[in-house]
């Protein structure tokens, strides 16, 4: 059957493009492809045998998926995120960053009111190659958002050796000075590891990475390293990268400690929070490192609010890509309806 061998051609395609390298965004992209083959490949062989357990296997999913979808989807995914962000407002401070997902939850209620009383027929002929283009729009972030959301859950699956000789640790603020739960779950991560590893092989060495901010006393690697020493990390197997203020700066200037010590021959992970692993990973490549990464867990209620902040922060760092895209795409939308106006 084609649509199989379709299937076992994507299988291939993904595994090797994933098993060379896992912070691809492309990785998202072939393993949505291949599971979208799949699911044609069940539906194929389910709608076509005689057996009713085949049907229903092949009916479900194609049922869930036209759903999910669906105004109805988009509805409940609304109502799920208003009440999400209710959650993080109360256990939360009340900021502009941590209300993302009312702000995304009031963007879908909108977009399936439109969708409900089908704007276009309340608006002129002319528009329509506008209204066409917002359409258009709407399906590239679509699919580049799926895209990503199956990276970064790919990339959660990556166990590195236990063979490592530097982990480093990315900061993310001090609190009056002092290592807040978010950042102390990244250095307990580390923690944890370099125990792991200490049982088995030799103890890897912990950099630090974290500058001063213009309201903190000391340097965030410094307070870093303070608590990891007070949870029983020898301070021999420590180092401090104190000139970074950003998760780019952190991979670069940590790089450049460790190509110092061991001439660039070794082996490195990074740890983070689960929800900023992916992105974090984006730029330990873009600052040439092989480091791949290792991610704290997250409080549920606060998943959806960082992942929106992660894709906005991803959009941004492809910001070239898709000004490109959706240029050409209000550009030709333009040209289009220029004469819908001029000769109406």
């Amino acid at each position: 059957m084609i649509i199989g061998i379709i299937t076992l051609i994507l299988l291939i395609i993904f595994l090797a493009f994933y098993l060379t390298d896992p912070r691809r965004m492309i990785n998202g992209f072939l393993f949505n492809l291949l599971f979208c083959s799949f699911l044609l490949f069940c539906g194929y062989v389910g709608f076509s045998s005689d057996i009713l357990v085949l049907r229903l296997f092949a009916l479900v999913p194609t049922v869930l998926f036209f759903l999910l979808i669906s105004v109805f989807g988009l509805l409940a995914l609304a109502i799920g995120l208003f009440l999400n962000g209710r959650i993080l407002m109360k256990k939360e401070s009340r900021s502009l960053a941590n209300s993302l997902t009312f702000i995304l939850s009031i963007f879908l209620l909108i977009l399936v009111l439109f969708r409900m009383i089908n704007l276009k027929d309340f608006l002129p002929d002319f528009t329509a190659p506008l209204y066409t283009s917002a359409d258009l729009l709407m399906i590239y972030f679509f699919f580049h958002l799926t895209n990503f959301l199956t990276a970064y859950f790919l990339y959660q699956f990556n166990r590195p050796k236990k063979n490592q000789d530097f982990i480093i640790v990315l900061g993310s603020g001090l609190i009056n000075d002092q290592v807040p739960p978010l950042l102390a779950s990244r250095i307990n991560k580390a923690i944890d590891f370099y125990w792991k590893q200490a049982a088995i092989t030799f103890p890897p060495t912990i950099i630090f990475s974290g500058g001063q901010g213009s309201d903190e006393n000391l340097p965030e690697a410094v307070a870093m390293q303070k608590y990891a020493i007070e949870k029983g990390i020898p301070l021999e197997h420590t180092l401090t990268e104190t000139r970074s203020v950003n998760t780019f700066q952190n991979m670069l200037y940590s790089k450049q400690i460790m190509d110092s010590i061991k001439e660039g021959k070794y082996n490195s992970i990074f740890t983070t929070n689960n929800f900023h692993l992916f992105r974090a990973s984006l730029f330990a490549k873009r600052a040439g490192l092989k480091s791949q990464g290792i991610g704290s867990k997250t409080a549920f209620y606060y998943w959806s609010n960082a992942m929106i902040r992660e894709y906005i922060a991803i959009i941004m760092m492809q910001r070239k890509r898709h000004t490109i895209v959706v240029g050409t795409i209000l550009g030709f939308s333009i040209l289009l309806t220029i004469p819908l106006i001029l000769f109406k």
